[in-house]
């Protein structure tokens, strides 16, 4: 009996031995979670009876559970590395069959040469989609992009895609013009008192002037200048007339506000009064010219209408101040870059100074992590033990946030193993000396003459 008890006690320790080992031999590779060996006893009683001078039969392994405690991040050059910082596993999917997917916390990602974000073994990286113009207008032309939070379709996934070809240009259809006109400045009159005719070129014909570069259909930037000029008018009320210069392309002979019904008025404490609504100004087609002999060599891009936002105007008493000069269009843009935010949403930036959201990263979580089943490859999938899979994006409930550029390390204790692997090995030999008694005491019954 104590020859058996002995082995058990050897097949335990070996089993420790190796469990500490892949602890060690993995305490390099990013995203593992050391295991643990755990073990119970062994004893043989019969039903029903009860023994006060049982003896038990030696130990096995009861199990090897993974300890998914948080390992450090170590901080990369790649922006495609993705460390999670809390709960959560990647979802990876191999194909279009659902059966494919596992689940990791290694985030080395590459692209593929299709665009494809994905791991070491090809799996695709697993996102939402971003909402298409989520309860926006649908008049794109009207919508300037601002720098908040994008809404993403948080229901079926489809693997990250990066965009392969050019950004496409965007025409200019609305601009925002926040400029404090000062509340002193003169009208714009000769000394005798009659009215001088505007002329963009010069200076002593309006007040102030500034300046944006917009983009026609091509994608070619174009300068648009705003010229204020201030008018009497009887009764005297605050009033400016704007004339507008596209590249010598607009009618400058008369005033923008005739062209859509009210100059800008302001009221007495330096609040527009009018125009309340976008001032839609038509430009036409800008044609292409020969630099050596002006002659025209085609037509550079179609007819267009810009929207003008005047309505944070202001007239104060303090000095000219341009507030806001913004527009909606943009060049062609090339991938200059990708960054990938705490909430894993991942944004492609252009030459063009443009960026888009691409995506956002999906992170998966169960009752019991501990449950899943290894696969290698630092890759688990699920099992009825695991719990049902829940899906939702980083920050949510208990999930972690993406910490980009960055690698999860295994959070094996390599100190804390070696004591192990010490202890392990001890408990071999105290076994393995189990054995060689019991054969010293059945060496003294067989000399027995």
């Amino acid at each position: 009996m104590s020859f058996n008890i002995g082995l058990t006690g050897l097949n335990s320790s070996s089993s420790d031995l190796s469990v500490v080992g892949n602890n060690i031999a993995n305490s390099g590779t990013s995203g593992f979670k050391k295991s643990r060996a755990e073990f119970a006893n062994l004893f043989v009683q019969s039903y029903g009876s009860i023994s006060k001078t049982s003896v038990g039969s030696g130990a096995k392994l009861a199990a090897t559970p993974q300890q998914f405690t948080q390992g450090s991040l170590d901080y990369t050059e790649n922006v495609m590395d993705m460390g999670i910082s809390g709960q959560g596993f990647f979802i990876m999917k191999e194909g279009d069959n659902n059966d494919s997917i596992s689940y990791t916390r290694a985030g080395a990602f590459q692209v593929d040469k299709d665009g494809y974000v994905v791991n070491s073994q090809g799996q695709k990286l697993q996102t939402y989609a971003v909402k298409e113009n989520n309860n926006y207008s649908t008049d794109q032309s009207l919508f300037i992009p601002v720098k908040s939070g994008e809404e993403f379709n948080v229901g079926d996934l489809r693997p990250l895609q990066l965009p392969l070809a050019n950004q496409e240009p965007t025409t200019t259809g609305k601009t925002i013009v926040s400029v404090n006109l000062r509340s002193d400045a003169e009208p714009i009159k000769a000394i005798d008192g009659t009215v001088i005719e505007f002329n963009q070129n010069d200076p002593d014909t309006y007040n102030y002037s500034t300046s944006v570069t917009v983009y026609d259909s091509l994608g070619l930037p174009r300068n648009l200048t705003y010229y204020f000029r201030k008018v009497e008018t009887d009764p005297p009320v605050p009033t400016w007339d704007v004339y507008a210069d596209l590249d010598n392309k607009i009618d400058n002979t008369t005033a923008l506000s005739p062209l859509v019904g009210s100059p800008l008025t302001f009221d007495a404490n330096g609040k527009l009064t009018s125009p309340t609504a976008l001032i839609e100004m038509p430009f036409p087609d800008l044609a292409l010219y020969n630099p050596k002999n002006g002659a025209e060599i085609g037509t550079a891009a179609t007819d267009g209408v810009i929207s003008v936002d005047f309505s944070s105007m202001t007239q104060f008493g303090t000095q000219y101040t341009v507030n806001e000069l913004s527009q909606n269009g943009n060049a062609v843009g090339r991938l200059s870059g990708l960054e990938v935010d705490v909430n894993g949403i991942v944004f492609s930036r252009y030459t063009n100074g443009q960026s888009k959201a691409l995506g956002q990263v999906a992170l998966a979580n169960f009752n019991n992590p501990q449950g899943l089943q290894v696969m290698g490859n630092n890759s688990w999938i699920e099992t009825a033990e695991s719990g049902a899979h829940t899906y939702d994006a980083p920050g949510n409930g208990e999930l972690g946030s993406i910490q980009s550029g960055a690698l999860e390390a295994s959070n094996v204790d390599v100190a804390a193993e070696l004591v192990n692997l010490i202890t392990a090995q001890r408990n071999y030999q105290a076994n393995a000396k189990t054995i060689s008694t019991a054969d010293q005491m059945v060496q003294t019954i067989l000399n027995l003459q």
